[in-house]
């Protein structure tokens, strides 16, 4: 289950495989450069329009997004035929998994055993749920009756495992030592995997955008309208995740006949297929992007000198296109709304409203919590060792698993209901939702520690004693509670049409496409004449339809506000009570601010 026997793939398949992804990319390459130019206009659009009135209020963290490092002795099940074995664990700061055969290996300096980017992985900490899901991967024909052979995970039920499942990869399958080991392990895989998952999402540079942009147009021109989780990871993960389901169902029909003994066996051995299977995808799709980069580079730096001296003439254009367009969709699309969402907006929205709302909410009681616990500390005469020991730990606050799992939680809780709502409009996209939120929390939480840390050093001096300096402290945290406030604020807005968007766009362009695409060919020659690669009729209809569907949004969540059916959000002038007063766990003695943790005591 952990090691990498010789790839199950002769070379004919190999050959099928990379076929495979050529016709994927040349399909796809041409649509990416589309929405390059598109997202390039959009972006100079943007530098050029009406600015909005309040930017962000708090600093942003110039701390790259990261998981914490985490390390330890585990148990693993792997080997052929499989066994448990003591191992030993490193999570890095990107994400990775890295396995050696024992501490002295890793300090050492040695190269790891294996090492697994945990994009797409699932963590299970029930055996049961696991072997439940190893029988529905492979399960015995109807009337095929075979010895069931003696199995590692039946001869040795395991105390405290720790599952990584994965759609298309093999299964990693561990055993920690104590509960405690295991939570711990459980919240740095779950972070790593969230970090991994969404580095396209997070990015705010025009190619990611155009690449999303480009897979969601290539996958609806094949008939897939609804939005999934397989957007979660890089670029050329997120090409594989979307052929290996093309791939599946042929690979299923080949493959899982032939396979013989018993259930879990046989899923094992299926896992190890996939496995070999992605990974030849994966190093093609990888390739065949590494090969497009320097056209892109080229592409991006082209369309900025074409586009910026003629923008006001494009978007003139494309008002003009859009104006007369809309008259012709607006009847069918205002029919598809006022039928098919408007029903449901407010339910969604109202859903997403308390969700983004427990979290921001449980953001700020952690950041105040935080806050007050150094302003404690000073008012009490501490050591200097023990107040850079708080400092730093307020300043880890962001990548603390432990600590910031009460905000993750709160996502996660709305992601059932979440997922029943949103079904019937094609959206099975919950766990990159939850992914987005967490993201939020963490990034919120980042820029607000980042900010106190900054204000306290401006306002503290030497000269003040402790008394002082704990005033001090106690007018900074106002100042950062508002601007937090506001940040959230605005955040929380953002969150919602961006995830209505996602939830209802592709829906509604489904039900529009058999009334409203046929129009859109007569439009197109004036489109072409202007000679810009920015501009497409499709482009244009869709922005049209988004900002239809985004005045509906906004409303909706304006009324529901009103109401008054959602948490009071952070913003609202609640006031925020420390949840205890015990510093977060993992405290460490690493010395950080210079001004604020070496402040004298009054003694």
């Amino acid at each position: 289950m952990g090691g990498r026997p010789s790839s199950p793939l002769d070379k004919r398949r190999q050959q099928h495989l990379r076929g495979q992804v050529d016709t994927m990319l040349r399909d796809l390459l041409p649509c990416y450069r589309e929405q390059l130019a598109a997202s390039v206009l959009r972006q100079i659009s943007r530098e050029l329009g009406p600015q909005e009135p309040a930017g962000c209020q708090l600093m942003r963290s110039k701390k790259l997004p990261r998981v914490r490092e985490h390390q330890g002795p585990l148990t693993q099940l792997w080997g052929h035929p499989p066994r448990w074995q003591p191992i030993f664990c490193v999570l890095r700061g990107d994400g990775r998994l890295e396995l050696f055969s024992h501490r002295e290996e890793y300090e050492n300096g040695g190269h790891p055993l294996s090492s697994v980017a945990l994009t797409g992985y699932t963590v299970l900490t029930s055996q049961r749920e696991y072997l439940c899901l190893l029988d529905a991967l492979c399960p015995i024909p109807s009337g095929e009756h075979t010895q069931e052979e003696p199995e590692p995970l039946l001869e040795m039920p395991v105390n405290f495992p720790l599952f990584l499942q994965h759609p298309f990869r093999r299964h990693l399958c561990f055993s920690a030592a104590t509960g405690e080991a295991r939570r711990a392990w459980r919240l740095a895989l779950q972070g790593g995997i969230r970090l991994r998952g969404t580095v396209l999402q997070r990015s705010q540079a025009p190619a990611a955008r155009a690449f999303l942009d480009a897979l969601r147009l290539y996958r609806q021109r094949r008939g897939h309208f609804g939005e999934d989780d397989v957007t979660l990871g890089s670029d050329a993960e997120v090409l594989t995740g979307v052929l290996m389901r093309e791939l599946l169902p042929a690979l299923r029909a080949q493959t899982l006949p032939g396979l013989r003994g018993a259930s879990r066996n046989r899923a094992w051995a299926w896992t190890e297929l996939l496995d070999a299977v992605h990974a030849a995808v994966l190093a093609g799709a990888s390739a065949g992007l590494r090969a497009f980069q320097p056209e892109k580079d080229e592409l991006l730096a082209a369309l900025e000198k074409t586009i910026r001296p003629d923008v006001d003439q494009i978007l003139q254009l494309r008002a003009r296109v859009a104006r007369r367009l809309r008259v012709e969709v607006e009847g069918p699309l205002e029919s598809c709304l006022r039928g098919r969402v408007d029903t449901q907006l407010s339910r969604v929205t109202q859903k997403l409203l308390s969700t983004v709302g427990a979290v921001l909410s449980t953001v700020q009681t952690l950041l105040a919590q935080g806050m007050d616990r150094l302003s404690r500390h000073l008012r009490g005469s501490p050591s200097s060792t023990r107040l850079r020991q708080e400092v730093y730990s307020f300043g880890e606050m962001p990548w603390d698993s432990e600590l910031m799992h009460a905000c993750y939680r709160e996502a996660e809780r709305s992601q059932k209901r979440l997922g029943q709502l949103v079904a019937p409009f094609g959206f099975f996209g919950t766990r990159s939702l939850v992914f987005g939120a967490q993201d939020l929390a963490q990034q919120l939480m980042a820029d607000a520690v980042a900010t106190f840390l900054q204000l306290a050093d401006q306002c503290l001096t030497t000269a003040l004693d402790c008394t002082q300096a704990a005033q001090q402290l106690e007018k900074v945290r106002g100042r950062v509670l508002k601007k937090f406030q506001s940040d959230s604020s605005s955040a929380r807005r953002r969150f919602i049409r961006g995830w209505s968007l996602c939830i209802f766009l592709p829906f509604v362009l489904s039900q529009l496409k058999s009334s409203c695409k046929v129009e859109l060919p007569e439009f197109e020659g004036e489109v072409l004449a202007v000679g810009s690669p920015a501009l497409t009729i499709e482009g244009i209809y869709e922005d049209i339809v988004r900002g239809v569907l985004l005045q509906r949004i906004d409303g909706d969540e304006e009324t529901e506000a009103q109401r008054g059916t959602c948490p009071r959000q952070p913003g609202s002038g609640a006031e925020v009570q420390p949840l205890c007063s015990q510093p977060p766990p993992g405290t460490s003695t690493a010395a950080s601010r210079p001004h604020l943790s070496s402040f004298p005591s009054d003694k």
